[in-house]
């Protein structure tokens, strides 16, 4: 085994790095401006509505510009068997489930990259790892991007 490198440092060291902090903090304090205190009674309910009505306002119009949604290529509802998932063992068949259902997307879908929403998840683990449900309908979507995600159909 390889000895680890210990660094000394002496104590000249030390004291010279901590001045040169106390430094720092001396004119980082001297920038800090006071505030002037005020009391929450001289503030009228006008003004403070008025300030989150302003927020709210900002708020909506960030949502607008930030929800491009994404183009859907294809979607389409399945019906996937997973009574196979019943061969082998009884403490696997839920996992066996979750990855016969990657298999059927990968097959029908042909995408770059798979998602499984959490609905969907949880309705294979609903009942446990021993009792998954022999069949399940799903709806999946692809984006331009190739990204497939699979939803829970109702």
């Amino acid at each position: 085994m390889a000895k680890k490198e210990t660094k000394e440092i002496s104590l000249d060291d030390l004291e010279e790095e901590l001045t040169d902090s106390e430094e720092v903090e001396k004119v980082e304090d001297e920038e800090i401006e006071e505030i002037e205190e005020f009391s929450l009674d001289e503030i009228s309910e006008e003004e403070v509505s008025e300030v989150f009505e302003e927020g709210l306002e900002e708020l909506e119009e960030l949502e607008e510009e930030e929800a491009p949604k994404e183009e859907i290529i294809d979607e389409r509802i399945y019906v996937i068997p997973l009574a196979k998932a019943r061969h082998g063992p009884r403490n696997k068949r839920a996992k066996k489930a979750i990855r016969y259902l990657r298999e059927f997307m990968e097959r029908h879908f042909k995408p770059e990259s798979l998602i499984i929403s959490q609905p969907v998840n949880e309705k294979i683990w609903s009942r446990g790892i021993q009792k998954p449900p022999r069949k399940i309908k799903i709806r999946a979507t692809k984006n331009i991007d190739g990204l497939v995600v699979v939803y829970l159909a109702e």
